[in-house]
């Protein structure tokens, strides 16, 4: 991960590690594998190889999950919070 990606989470440490785990949780709902690559690549820091080899994926399509996660994750992150009802 590059600097740049990792200071979308960075700001506001404590509000943004729940606001990025339930948007890691609302995905796992929709894409259970993009969620997962993010768990590994983020979380467990492997590489694009590495992620592929345990997901049994290549490291292109790593890279593709990678890339869409992190812009539903962002999208996710930056919408306003709903008000419960």
């Amino acid at each position: 991960m590059s600097l740049d990606e990792a200071s979308l989470f960075a700001s506001r440490p404590d509000a943004n590690l729940v606001e990025l785990d339930d948007a890691l949780t609302a995905l796992a709902a929709v894409d259970p594998r993009k969620a997962r690559v993010v768990e590994l690549r983020f979380f467990g820091g492997l590489s694009l190889e590495e992620t592929g080899e345990v997901l049994k994926i290549s490291a292109d399509t790593v890279w593709r999950d990678w890339d869409l996660a992190k812009s539903w994750l962002y999208r996710q992150m930056k919408r306003p919070a709903r008000k419960p009802r």
